[in-house]
């Protein structure tokens, strides 16, 4: 019988990862953003059309009242302008537009007399009212179907606008034709589906990254609302007036503001979207309104609010994005802290500025708020806030 010596069996390693694996995976993350940016180098705005879409153009010289039914009888936010006596393109109408002209309303008139002006009042004078509010007004963008979609995003993000008109020119008549809009929605979500592989490999947390506007204990004395404690953001609750919120709306360009308790955990969002249905209603009167009642007009197919934690991951996002329409994701603190508390809010201007931008891993303004404020790693996880 032949013997042989039994050969001892290896205890499992107790070893740390080395720390190039750390390097490694923010080596495949820069990576995989190099090659999101190579791909939108090499498409056009014609490759992010839908198969089937409606586009809305609205005149100049249509009133008001006319054009916000408009817009919420097709389900948009915003639209093109012609001006049919030049026949050229005259801008974008969108729901801050509406905002800016209720700011006016409310500053200027009485009740009786907004509702009488709204009926006359057209779409070519809201330049006029933005520049008696001392607002920005907003520039005059537009771009070619034929441009790259990576040029067409560095516009979006040097102008800081969420929507860029497409424009070609009639081959007959050499006039302008409005062919399309390109959002940010609808590029993030050209990148979601067709860099799958890409979008894998962004398993860095938005905490790392620094993507968004988050809470900040070093507040410049010059601010203005230094008083709140959660500056930069702007908050309100169930109890503030609504045209308290219509003023943030106005005054900061925003388009949504979260609602918080008195712990500052998140239990809603108002946005400028419920504004335009009161005004749609004629009910301008319902400005005074809390937003606790303003919350019961809302519309029944809200989808509520989209709220994430600090340590989800960019691609966690985009794969979000994907799948539903999500403008802005809220983040809260998770199992670590007072759960639901609020952190800072992501826009998609926020994500596009990242995703075509400089990379920067650990660097930006909110690298130390986060930290303080949010010290616990808490799992992946994106939630949806029920409706108070």
């Amino acid at each position: 019988m032949n013997l042989s010596p039994r050969t001892p069996k290896r205890k499992p390693s107790t070893r740390r990862p080395r720390a190039g694996s750390q390097v490694l995976s923010h080596e495949s993350h820069h990576n995989a953003l190099y090659a999101i940016r190579t791909f939108l180098k090499g498409r056009t705005c014609y490759d992010a059309f839908p198969v089937s879409f409606r586009l809305i153009v609205l005149d100049t010289k249509l009133n008001v009242k006319k054009a916000l039914q408009c817009l919420l009888l097709n389900g948009v936010v915003s639209a093109p302008l012609w001006n049919s006596e030049k026949s050229t393109f005259a801008g974008m109408l969108t729901v801050l537009d509406i905002i800016h002209l209720i700011q006016y309303y409310y500053d200027n008139l009485n009740y009786e007399a907004a509702a009488a002006d709204v009926e006359t009042f057209r779409l070519e004078l809201l330049r006029d009212i933005e520049r008696s509010l001392g607002v920005a007004t907003p520039p005059m963008l537009k771009d070619h179907p034929s441009s790259t979609l990576y040029d067409a995003a560095k516009v979006l993000i040097q102008t800081h606008a969420r929507r860029l008109p497409l424009l070609d020119y009639d081959s007959e008549t050499g006039q302008e034709v409005i062919v399309s809009v390109l959002t940010q929605y609808r590029l993030l979500k050209f990148i979601s589906i067709n860099c799958t592989r890409e979008i894998q490999q962004l398993h860095l947390s938005l905490r790392k990254l620094k993507i968004g506007t988050y809470v900040s204990k070093n507040i410049p004395p010059e601010a203005s609302d230094a008083c709140t404690p959660y500056w930069p953001i702007a908050t309100a609750t169930l109890n503030t007036p609504v045209f308290d919120v219509v003023h943030m709306f106005s005054e900061r360009a925003i388009s949504a503001v979260p609602i918080i308790d008195d712990d500052g955990v998140v239990v809603n969002l108002y946005e400028t979207v419920d504004v335009i249905t009161l005004v749609r209603l004629g009910a301008y009167q319902a400005l005074d309104l809390t937003i606790s009642e303003a919350l019961t007009q809302r519309s029944p197919d809200f989808p509520g609010v989209v709220i994430c934690t600090a340590s989800d991951s960019l691609g966690t996002l985009l794969q979000l994005i994907k799948k539903r329409r999500v403008h802005r994701l809220v983040v809260v603190e998770g199992e670590g802290g007072k759960k639901g508390r609020l952190l800072g809010i992501i826009t998609l201007s926020d994500v596009l500025r990242y995703v075509i931008g400089e990379v920067g891993i650990g660097l930006g303004p909110a690298a130390e708020s986060i930290e303080e404020l949010s010290s616990t790693a808490d799992k992946a996880s994106t939630l949806q806030v029920p409706l108070s």
